[in-house]
C-alpha cells in the first residue's frame, strides 16, 4: 500500500468540515492531519503540519481563502491548494490559479469526483472546468476563456497570473466598509498618494472602472464579510 495523502481542512462551518473528514477517510490512501475555521489558523497549521494538499474555502472569516492560499504557497510552493467553493463562475476560477490553487471545484461535488481531484493534484495537474489539465494544457484554457470577461484588455495570459497583493487586498476591505482613501491612509498609516495607487492597480486587475464596482466585486466572491466588522 502506499504511503498516505496528507490533508488539511480549511473551512468555517463545522458540519461541511467534518462532512469532508467523513467522506475521506472512506479511501485508506487519505489522511487529513488537521482541520481550520479560519486563516490566520490554517497558515499556522500548513507550516506545522506541512500537508501535502489542502482543500480550502475562500468565504473565510479574518482573511480570506485567496489571500490564505498565497501566503501558504509563498512559503510551501510544494503544498498544493484545492478550491472548494460556492462560488462557481469562470472570474474566480481565474483568482484561484492567480493565488496558487491547482484545482477549483464547487461544494456540491460528489465525493468520488472530490477523492479523484486530490490524486490529480498531488500527481502535480490541475483541475478546473471539470476538467484534468496539464499547466500547457491549462494555460491553452486560460488563453481561450480570457476574452470571456476580459475582453481586449488583456494583451498577456501572464497579466491574468498577478494577484492583488496582500496590501491591495487589505486597502479593498476597507473599501468595501466604506472607508474614504484617506480614512484608508490614515488607517494604515501611509499616504493618501500611496491609496490612490493601490486603488489604480485594484480597479486594473479587477477589470472594473470605479471603487464602488470593486467593492461589489469583492462582496460577490465572497472575499470580504461585512458582519465581521462590529
Amino acid at each position: 500500500m502506499s504511503e498516505q495523502i496528507k490533508l488539511l481542512i480549511v473551512d468555517d462551518h463545522p458540519v461541511f468540515r467534518q462532512g469532508l473528514i467523513d467522506v475521506l477517510e472512506t479511501d485508506p490512501h487519505m489522511h487529513v492531519i488537521g482541520e481550520a475555521a479560519d486563516g490566520e489558523v490554517a497558515i499556522e497549521l500548513a507550516h506545522d503540519l506541512q500537508p501535502e494538499v489542502i482543500l480550502m474555502d475562500i468565504n473565510l472569516p479574518t482573511i480570506n481563502g485567496l489571500q490564505v492560499t498565497r501566503k501558504i504557497k509563498n512559503k510551501a510552493p510544494e503544498m498544493k491548494v484545492i478550491m472548494i467553493t460556492g462560488y462557481d463562475d469562470v472570474e474566480q476560477v481565474f483568482h484561484a490559479l492567480r493565488a496558487g490553487a491547482s484545482a477549483y471545484c464547487p461544494k456540491d461535488i460528489t465525493p468520488e469526483e472530490l477523492i479523484s481531484i486530490i490524486y490529480t493534484v498531488r500527481d502535480g495537474q490541475y483541475y478546473v472546468d471539470g476538467k484534468t489539465m496539464t499547466y500547457d494544457e491549462l494555460v491553452v484554457w486560460i488563453e481561450q476563456k480570457v476574452g470571456r470577461f476580459a475582453g481586449p484588455m488583456i494583451s498577456d495570459t501572464d497579466e491574468l497570473f498577478i494577484p492583488l497583493s496582500p496590501r491591495e487586498m487589505e486597502i479593498l476591505e476597507h473599501v468595501t466598509r466604506g472607508l474614504s482613501n484617506k480614512e484608508i491612509a490614515y488607517k494604515l498609516g501611509i499616504s493618501h498618494q500611496t491609496v490612490k495607487n493601490h486603488m489604480t492597480a485594484i480597479l486594473r486587475k479587477l477589470r472594473v472602472d470605479d471603487r464602488t464596482q470593486a467593492a461589489v466585486y469583492a462582496l460577490r466572491h465572497g472575499w470580504v464579510r461585512l458582519e465581521d466588522e462590529r
